[in-house]
């Protein structure tokens, strides 16, 4: 069957057509600027080398026409025709309470995501965007929804609930819900696949760390706890967002400065976290070789961000009572060689124990990274969201 599966942001369009008979790729690529005089779509062509076209100004329909074609040009193209496809998934980031799983989309669920839209506002309306250009392009093809939220509503009460009056939660739906629940759920099973264990009797950690970053207590295969929460600002330290903050602060800050609640957004969500304290970058390459060139602040900014890491793994182990197993995934986690190090070697009072060379030299590749000795299985684990979309789209489609 092959899936074509789409992540439609506020500007950008990712796409990725997979064949689950055999899970191949058979194109990727994304329309970036969408709504600006300038946009382009970026793709991988056959021999593996990368193109650009420019699209001018085009509205999201007009971003997957623009992927529709591609996948259908006669040189650089993968498929003779639409009717090649046989399903659409969408990634979708905010489902509430309302969904636990992947689903078919029909007009109800539609319906559903678009209550949601006050949860998400930056994410929602624009992934429904992808559903509404699909049904105007490719009438009657099955779409599935992937929640980023689905995940984590095994969490229990007390991981979920916030300690605020019972009434914003019973009326606003005002409760963490946690994100990047995809990803967390592809590499815990990825995890316990490559170490050739059950993955309902461990308890895993997984560190999604990226621009954006969260954790996640993994448990029997279930997430019992997570980092981020209502939005996906709460938990970890990240590129621009702010992760946890005393809430007084930001209401100091309003009053003292005469903020509104756009201006305290946009600092809370764009101004914030690696940037904001190191002024340099939210790229974390940047700020590594800034902490080499021995910038302070960036050597600081560093240092909080890799605490917070190592907070999060070491308070989801008391919660479980013990970890087997923790992952690293995320761009950063994948590839920053020296944050994984000094994130796992406050923790080796739990038994954790990293092998040092191979640490330094594994990069984007899914492998152990602790020694034998280790009480707990320390690994990397590429994260392989698409994959995951293709995988529950394809379960959903075959019941049809």
């Amino acid at each position: 069957m092959k899936i074509l599966v789409l992540n439609c942001g506020s500007s950008s369009a990712k796409y990725k057509l997979i064949d689950t008979a055999d899970e191949k790729v058979l194109a990727e690529g994304g329309v970036e600027k969408i709504g600006l005089k300038d946009g382009f779509i970026k793709y991988k062509k056959a021999d593996g080398s990368k193109a650009v076209t420019e699209l001018g100004h085009i509205d999201h329909k007009g971003a997957v026409e623009a992927i529709l074609r591609q996948l259908t040009d006669p040189v650089d193209g993968c498929i003779n025709g639409f009717d090649e496809i046989d399903a659409v998934g969408h990634r979708l980031v905010h489902g509430g309470e309302k969904f636990s799983h992947s689903v078919l989309i029909t007009d109800e669920v539609k319906d559903m995501v678009r209550d949601c839209y006050d949860l998400a506002p930056l994410h929602n309306p624009a992934n429904m965007t992808g559903v509404e250009a699909i049904d105007a392009l490719m009438p009657g093809i099955p779409q599935v929804g992937v929640f980023d939220t689905a995940f984590h509503q095994t969490m229990p009460a007390k991981s979920f609930m916030y300690a605020l009056p019972y009434k914003y939660y019973a009326e606003d739906g005002v409760r963490r819900y946690g994100f990047h629940g995809t990803s967390h759920r592809y590499v815990s099973q990825r995890v316990a696949e490559m170490l050739g264990v059950d993955i309902a009797d461990k308890k895993i950690i997984t560190c999604h760390i990226g621009n954006g970053a969260s954790i996640t207590a993994v448990e029997g295969g279930k997430s019992v706890d997570t980092s981020m929460g209502l939005t996906p600002t709460e938990g970890l330290m990240m590129g621009t967002r702010v992760g946890d903050v005393d809430p007084g602060a930001l209401v100091y800050l309003m009053l003292k400065h005469n903020l509104s609640a756009d201006d305290l957004q946009k600092i809370i969500q764009k101004e914030s976290g690696m940037l904001g304290v190191t002024e340099i970058s939210n790229d974390m390459r940047e700020i590594e070789a800034a902490v080499n060139a021995g910038n302070e602040r960036a050597k600081m900014g560093l240092e909080m961000y890799e605490q917070r890491i190592t907070k999060y793994i070491g308070a989801y182990a008391a919660e479980m009572g013990g970890v087997d197993i923790i992952v690293f995934t995320g761009g950063v986690g994948e590839n920053q060689t020296g944050l994984r190090a000094d994130v796992c070697k406050p923790l080796a009072f739990m038994g954790v124990e990293i092998d040092a060379e191979l640490n330094a030299t594994l990069r984007g590749r899914e492998a152990v990274i602790s020694t034998p000795a280790s009480k707990v299985v320390v690994a990397v684990v590429p994260t392989d969201e698409e994959l995951m979309i293709a995988r529950d789209t394809r379960d959903i489609v075959e019941k049809l």
